[in-house]
């Protein structure tokens, strides 16, 4: 799939959703792409960033406009109510960093998005602050898979069984840290 023709597409998709309510990360796609194209690294990485971006104005949205109807169902349905009050409350003193540095964690970006839209953020500030947050994640995982391409591909390809269940124990594992912190 990483190298089919709608393989850009797909990404685009899953990163412009996994910022406002879908639960996959894009770097599902952004690797094996990167990969599978290692000249195309920079555009995949750009379009990742970018679709990621506009994908939070639909999390700021649904968090600004919507937040009782949708916002909040979405964080309840990820038991982070309480991470959203404590993070709307240190939002008026540090909303800038508290947006880059939780876009570069493993909590998902949804989160991020839809609580700054219901703390109603400056858009101008939120739109900065994700794009360099977003580009500090997406531009140095390709680059470094740019890099490093061939032997991390040969390694996935020989043990491909143990890379799917390492990702899917991230992903269920870090559904359950979500849950239960």
């Amino acid at each position: 799939m990483a190298a089919h023709r709608h393989a850009m597409a797909a990404m685009a998709l899953i990163s412009f959703a996994e910022s406002s309510f879908f639960p996959l990360p894009p770097d599902f796609l952004l690797v094996p792409m990167t990969l599978a194209q290692p000249r195309r690294a920079w555009l995949i990485a750009a379009i990742c960033t970018i679709t990621s971006v506009v994908g939070g104005y639909l999390g700021y949205a649904i968090g600004y406009y919507l937040f009782d109807a949708i916002g909040q169902p979405v964080l309840e349905f990820y038991h982070a109510m309480d991470k959203y009050r404590a993070f709307s409350a240190a939002f008026a003193e540090w909303g800038v960093w508290i947006i880059i540095i939780k876009g570069l964690t493993p909590i998902p970006f949804k989160l991020v998005t839809i609580a700054s839209g219901a703390a109603q953020f400056d858009l101008v500030s939120f739109t900065i602050a994700s794009l360099v947050s977003r580009s500090l994640r997406f531009f140095p995982l390709a680059a470094l898979l740019w890099r490093f391409g061939e032997p991390i591909r040969d390694f996935i390809e020989r043990r491909l069984m143990l890379v799917t269940t390492m990702v899917a124990a991230a992903l269920v594992g870090g559904f359950v840290v979500l849950r239960y912190l």
